[in-house]
């Protein structure tokens, strides 16, 4: 179970969100290079980046602060990033800085062609950000509520050759309310490319039930506020779920 700390980037800053509301922003980092070294030398593995302006502004906008972390990380680890993603061009001049996975989130609900086209184009670095709640996916920073099932979606998504679906309850997120385990693993079980938790991981009883399920296809999940607020220590977690996993 891979233990993946996130840094969402607000005007250049590391910051956390409580369901996704900009204005429900706490800054923990002026230092996006700082934090991803803080996280490396924790003991991460991967790294998960969100460009919170981006996805609001539907393009780029921390481009300068993903650079940082991508020099700071060099090829020690592999880097993911999501938010402001729609079209082509960006993905390969974020994949030319040394990025190795590009999440697709509401472009690939609303435009099922680009993300086809982007699997085409960058296979095998692709990877499919749903976010949802009540089993129903959310587009535009989580705004918007589509009538789409995620299952329904993720299965055609699959078939388009994407790398691996993160699933976010987005009731959940920010929240430390805990992982909604039962529909990350309906998902997973649908599925026969991994699927990566996310959304209000809270603490060790959640790295338990979700090291439970790894073998139903559930295979990383995204750490948030809670490795910020000292609720869960990463270094500890990831040492339990490697423990759980052996």
């Amino acid at each position: 179970m891979l233990l993946i700390p996130a840094i969402d980037l607000k005007d250049g800053q590391c910051v956390r969100l409580k369901q996704g509301d900009m204005s429900a922003s706490t800054t923990f980092g002026e230092d996006p290079a700082a934090m991803a070294r803080r996280w490396l030398d924790a003991g991460a593995r991967r790294l998960h980046l969100v460009d919170l302006n981006g996805a609001f502004a539907g393009k780029p906008v921390n481009e300068p602060a993903i650079k940082s972390i991508l020099d700071e990380v060099g090829d020690e680890i592999p880097v993911q990033l999501g938010g402001g993603i729609r079209d082509l061009d960006t993905i390969e001049r974020y994949l030319d800085d040394g990025l190795s996975y590009v999440i697709i989130g509401t472009a690939a609900v609303k435009n099922p062609g680009f993300l086809k086209d982007a699997c085409s184009a960058f296979g095998g670095h692709i990877i499919v950000g749903l976010d949802a709640k009540d089993g129903k996916v959310a587009t535009d920073g989580w705004s918007k509520l589509t009538g789409h099932e995620v299952v329904d979606l993720a299965l055609k998504f699959q078939d388009y050759g994407v790398e691996a679906v993160i699933y976010t309850d987005i009731g959940r997120d920010g929240m430390l309310t805990g992982i909604n385990v039962a529909a990350t693993v309906k998902l997973a079980r649908a599925l026969s490319i991994p699927v990566i938790a996310s959304g209000g991981l809270a603490g060790l009883e959640d790295i338990d039930q979700l090291c439970s399920v790894e073998s139903e296809g559930v295979t990383g999940v995204i750490c948030g506020r809670s490795i910020y607020t000292g609720a869960l220590d990463f270094t500890a977690a990831q040492r339990r779920a490697d423990a759980r996993g052996a």
